[in-house]
């Protein structure tokens, strides 16, 4: 009686033991409350620019700023570059000018500062983000010259993290992106019926949400806008940082290299991809995601064995998203 009494106790600890070992190696969800409900900053004392070029740049035209996003592993330095210039056509450098950064995010009660960083001659600053628990955290540079702003995200993960991987144009919108900013509806872009409940159908699953896009990354602070349009969360969000016109972009070589890094050292799992271009479908296959699992709207819907969706993503919804499984994250 007394051994049955013993192996039923250490049969209950070890079943409580798998269970809080589970817990434990179980991946976090996507943390995008903490990011969006941040408390209001208390930032900067306006000081003026170093450059009265720089001055008359924030009298004469609107800030354009943008900082790109980053994912990370656990223990791992993140860098979020942030790019400062001035109107939506001309683009000018804010050169050799201070700016002020801070972040917030999983598990913070207050903003922290990061420091001060000087624009270099292409208008950037290198933001080194020490490492963070697993989780997300908004990156806030202010404008010492003008307390103009803007921000990026950065994204901590374990290892293993399930993702679903979306296009922008052509895919989610109804036409692809074919010039510069605004001229062309980049912010009040149309989408296809049902993209937006097929992305917010993924991030209720718990699914990391990655934008992975050509866009050149100038058109930045247009594509948060239409982000904010739309109700999405507007990160992880990719865009070209080497692209300087459009004629220079090698979408597909860009596109890949990217999966890989995020499959190779951020340690996503990418579970499923949305494109509609060739560039889309051949970035997918060098970066080794299945073509059962790759999903292809428009004219190029189904090419090369993917998987097509045909005129819009409401059967899609329903027969597909709606039955896969939540992630495996709490």
């Amino acid at each position: 009686m007394k051994k049955i009494i013993t192996l039923a106790a250490c049969f209950i600890f070890s079943a409580i033991s798998l269970s809080f070992s589970s817990i434990a190696n179980a991946n976090q969800c996507p943390d995008y409350a903490s990011v969006e409900n941040a408390p209001a900053l208390n930032g900067p004392s306006k000081r003026g620019f170093r450059k009265f070029r720089n001055t008359l740049l924030s009298w004469f035209y609107e800030p354009f700023h943008m900082a790109h996003d980053a994912v990370v592993t656990t223990g791992q330095y993140a860098t979020v570059v942030g790019k400062f210039d001035y109107d939506i056509v001309l683009h000018k450098d804010m050169e050799y000018e201070y700016v002020h950064t801070y972040i917030y995010g999983t598990g913070y009660s207050n903003w922290q500062y990061l420091g001060r960083y000087k624009t270099n001659s292409d208008g950037k600053i290198y933001v080194s983000v020490p490492p963070q628990v697993e989780g997300d955290y908004v990156v806030k540079m202010v404008v010492e010259g003008d307390l103009s702003s803007t921000q990026g995200y950065v994204t901590v993960v374990n290892p293993g993290r399930e993702t679903v991987l979306f296009d922008i144009d052509g895919t989610l919108t109804l036409n692809d992106f074919e010039a510069v900013g605004e001229y062309f509806g980049v912010d009040t872009a149309n989408t296809y019926n049902y993209a937006l409940d097929v992305v917010q159908a993924y991030v209720d699953k718990g699914y990391q949400i990655v934008f992975l896009t050509g866009r050149p990354y100038w058109v930045a602070k247009s594509t948060r806008r239409w982000f904010d349009r739309n109700n999405m969360h507007p990160w992880h969000l990719r865009m070209n940082a080497d692209s300087d016109n459009l004629l220079d972009m090698e979408t597909e070589a860009y596109k890949t290299n990217y999966i890989n890094y995020l499959k190779n050292n951020a340690g996503l799992n990418i579970i499923r991809a949305y494109g509609n271009a060739s560039t889309d479908i051949g970035a997918y296959a060098a970066a080794g995601i299945p073509k059962s699992e790759t999903y292809i709207i428009g004219k190029n819907a189904g090419d090369e064995g993917t998987q097509a969706l045909n005129g819009d993503y409401s059967y899609h919804l329903f027969t597909v998203v709606q039955g896969t499984p939540y992630a495996n994250c709490q």
